[in-house]
């Protein structure tokens, strides 16, 4: 019986673990995790994404910009200045076309008296215009994702269906309960 009990607890704590991973991953998880090339500046509040990390002279990247209430600046030797405003997040650049390939890139983000960097390598473009990076983005709004609809999930609340959810976790739980208690009972009457 004891067995059962100590598996359930472990059991729950791995559950516990594995649902509040991809939270903590979104949140940020700490400084020099996530996507693309993070940056490594001297803030941990301020923080510099560039996506993709290798591209091709005249491709594009996305910069992306976390812990930062005002407009950003960020630079960099192998594109022109970008400047991303207050309340957004990312914005895109081009790659010069004299980029040298082979070569790694500092890319220097300003946000009012805070900094970071990150770095961009520059790769061969290949033959027939085809690109090189399979991360490499075209021109459009990274900003925005698909429009897809609600997909169900947040389309509204039905009190019936949140009533009828609740009376069934409640009832399993219920007799989860009342079996385990008439078990603990018939093992320590018998």
């Amino acid at each position: 019986m004891r067995a059962i009990r100590v598996a359930s607890a472990a059991l729950l704590g791995l559950s516990a673990l594995t649902l509040g991973a991809p939270a903590a991953v979104a949140y940020g998880g700490g400084e020099g995790e996530g996507e693309g090339g993070h940056g490594t500046g001297e803030s941990t509040h301020l923080s510099l994404g560039v996506m993709p990390e290798e591209v091709a002279p005249g491709g594009h990247v996305t910069l992306t910009v976390r812990g930062c209430e005002e407009t950003a600046r960020v630079t960099s030797g192998v594109f022109d200045t970008v400047t991303v405003p207050k309340g957004q997040k990312s914005a895109s650049a081009t790659v010069d076309w004299d980029a040298r390939p082979g070569a790694t890139y500092t890319v220097n983000l300003r946000c009012g008296h805070e900094t970071d960097q990150a770095e961009l390598t520059v790769i061969e473009r290949t033959q027939g215009g085809g690109h090189t990076n399979p991360h490499e983005m075209p021109p459009g709004n990274p900003e925005h994702g698909v429009r897809a609809g609600f997909g169900g999930s947040i389309g509204g609340f039905d009190l019936k269906e949140i009533g009828l959810g609740t009376a069934l976790v409640t009832g399993s739980v219920g007799v989860a309960w009342y079996r385990a208690r008439r078990r603990a009972a018939a093992g320590t009457a018998a």
